[in-house]
């Protein structure tokens, strides 16, 4: 047993009232209360009281009740030597009580201080007021000398198991509090979470959208300036026209994704190909339904590999790969090369960067670079 043992005191869940369920409260006041009321019922009614001496004995009772609530105060703050003055001043009034002829009163004091002292101070000051108490006992007890010994060991294990049973409610409660702030900040953490990935998922949708629209109107700006006819200008209004629906249509898959509602992906990746005469899509491995992360992942670097080939190759052969693996899925997406169009510099530079981070967040990888005569890009995650 170490120092600590002897010096440290119960815990204050477990000094205080905390975690009781009202019904143990309210039974427990109420044996009290009994109790007391037997006693004084008893005392006052043997002795034939007068007015006075019954006047004595209430404010006796309730000093000795105002000395048991300063007690029950002090050791839930801690305070060890207010504690066992009021400890003290209880059993001095047993003291009185049996000098004055109260015999059961005094004994059932004495046989109070014994127990929660153990229960509620420093084991070794609660051992200390528990031998005072019980030799205050034994003195003026008029039982046997077996029945005293028997009665004092009961007191203290009775003690002892009142402070192994506060300690284990108090243990009880400080594992409750623990868990209930483990939960609040694990529903802060998801709900973060959840929050990054809406914020992730509308901003790849939008980046991708005004993307495709920012290529087609400023394609349309250049042919403008050239003094392009009408015909070509127009083709690029409707191309732009078309990416803003197509922006819809994405945003609108992408809170269908959200709440779980995920097309097939090869679906998706036939879908986004199909308005290109130069581009095919292959799948191999077996087929399966992908986490929604993961699935959102190879969607939105699909399309942002196409409008890369769109913007700086424009008219490239493309080939978009989807590879079931054992436990990931890898997408890779080819071109063929060509000459630069005229929308190579604009852009922001974030799509390959923003790519690459939804990969890390996922656990998986992310490579972009020349391929051949082109440039691929390749993505593998976990599923």
């Amino acid at each position: 047993m170490t120092a600590q043992f002897w010096t440290s005191w119960p815990s204050r869940e477990a000094l205080s009232r905390a975690g009781t369920s009202r019904a143990r409260l309210v039974l427990s006041r109420s044996a009290r209360v009994l109790a007391l009321g037997a006693l004084l019922w008893t005392a006052m009614t043997d002795r034939g009281l007068g007015v006075w001496q019954a006047a004595v004995v209430l404010v006796s009772v309730a000093t000795c009740t105002a000395m048991a609530w300063g007690f029950y105060r002090t050791t839930l703050e801690n305070r060890l030597w207010p504690a066992l003055a009021c400890l003290a001043s209880v059993a001095g009034l047993g003291v009185v009580a049996e000098l004055t002829g109260f015999r059961v009163p005094a004994l059932v004091l004495w046989c109070a201080c014994a127990i929660t002292a153990l229960e509620r101070l420093p084991l070794v000051a609660g051992a200390c007021a528990t031998a005072v108490s019980l030799s205050v006992f034994v003195a003026f007890n008029n039982d046997t000398g077996t029945s005293t010994a028997i009665t004092a060991i009961g007191l203290v294990l009775a003690g002892y198991l009142l402070r192994l049973d506060t300690e284990a409610r108090g243990t009880a409660q400080r594992l409750l509090g623990q868990e209930r702030a483990a939960r609040k900040a694990e529903a802060e953490s998801a709900a973060l979470a959840e929050r990054a990935r809406l914020a992730r998922e509308i901003h790849d949708v939008l980046a991708h959208s005004l993307s495709a629209q920012l290529v087609h109107l400023e394609a349309a700006r250049l042919l403008i300036e050239r003094g392009a006819d009408r015909e070509q200008i127009l083709d690029r209004v409707i191309g732009a026209r078309r990416m803003a629906q197509d922006g819809l249509r994405e945003t609108r898959q992408a809170l269908s994704a959200l709440r779980g509602e995920v097309s097939p992906l090869e679906d998706f990746l036939h879908e986004l190909v199909a308005t290109s005469t130069a581009a095919e899509v292959t799948v191999t491995g077996e087929r399966r339904q992908l986490p929604t992360e993961a699935s959102q992942a190879v969607r939105r670097v699909a399309q942002e590999a196409l409008t890369n080939v769109r913007k700086h190759a424009p008219g490239a052969r493309v080939v978009v790969h989807l590879e079931y693996g054992t436990d990931d899925i890898t997408l890779d997406v080819k071109d063929s090369g060509g000459a630069p169009g005229e929308l190579s510099h604009s852009g922001s530079g974030y799509g390959l960067r923003g790519m690459q981070e939804r990969a890390e967040l996922l656990g998986g990888t992310l490579a972009a670079g020349p391929h051949e005569e082109g440039f691929a890009v390749t993505l593998r995650v976990p599923a």
